[in-house]
């Protein structure tokens, strides 16, 4: 129980502080003590109230506009991810899409340093946006979710809005689609409210030093992450 407490404060500090990554955090930390099968389920559970908080409180930056044409995107992923979770090698989809967040990623990082902004290529969004949506389908990791709006919002509040306001409708189908499998047990919901008060005590933690920590170094942390979870990626499929 102690790692899955540590597990909790670490990720949703970096939730409460960037948006995202709180399961990349959660996962990275428990796999080498538990089973994917009890891991995701609590940190669902858990994250599910913590998009609500974040999204009702930056409510004002939602563009709709955004997150709703996204939160398709991901929810209808799952279709896919189902069927290539059963078909396909996923060790070798982990490596491409792995790739795929590093180069990303790393032209974001390029772009931040510049003096100048380039303009936004609609097509690359639109390519960012389908594979975000398999991505969430098939892991549940929001990485290229993440990397689609930093290119499309211009603040952290806007980022943390809009990517809250796709994983609650991600989160929801998971949880009704868990919950039917019967992957959310007793013991599972048990865990998960006894872990809350640590849940809420990182997302707290994150959400102050989001307003002393310049915009841009939290930016830069986002893009950190990023690349960090491409890598993870990569190393958890080798």
């Amino acid at each position: 129980m102690l790692w899955f407490i540590l597990a909790a404060v670490c990720a949703f500090f970096i939730k409460g502080l960037c948006g995202f990554a709180n399961t990349l955090v959660f996962t990275g930390i428990l796999s080498f003590h538990s089973n994917s099968i009890s891991i995701s389920p609590v940190e669902l559970l858990l994250g599910y109230p913590t998009n609500l908080i974040l999204a009702w409180k930056e409510r004002r930056s939602i563009r709709w506009k955004v997150c709703l044409p996204m939160a398709a995107l991901v929810t209808s992923g799952s279709v896919p991810g189902i069927l290539l979770l059963k078909n396909a090698d996923t060790g070798i989809l982990k490596i491409i899409f792995g790739a795929v967040i590093i180069l990303v990623s790393g032209e974001m990082l390029l772009r931040e340093m510049r003096a100048k902004k380039s303009r936004q290529s609609k097509a690359l969004l639109a390519v960012i946006g389908v594979l975000s949506g398999i991505l969430c389908g098939l892991y549940g990791v929001g990485a290229l979710l993440g990397a689609y709006m930093s290119r499309v919002t211009d603040s952290s509040s806007a980022f943390k809005a809009n990517i809250c306001a796709v994983f609650l409708a991600e989160n929801t189908l998971r949880i009704i689609l868990y919950a039917l499998w019967g992957i959310i047990n007793a013991d599972i919901l048990k865990q998960s409210i006894l872990l809350a008060p640590f849940m809420l005590l990182g997302l707290a933690a994150g959400m102050l030093s989001a307003r002393v920590l310049n915009e841009k170094i939290v930016k830069k942390c986002v893009i950190l992450l990023l690349m960090l979870s491409g890598v993870a990626l990569i190393i958890n499929s080798l």
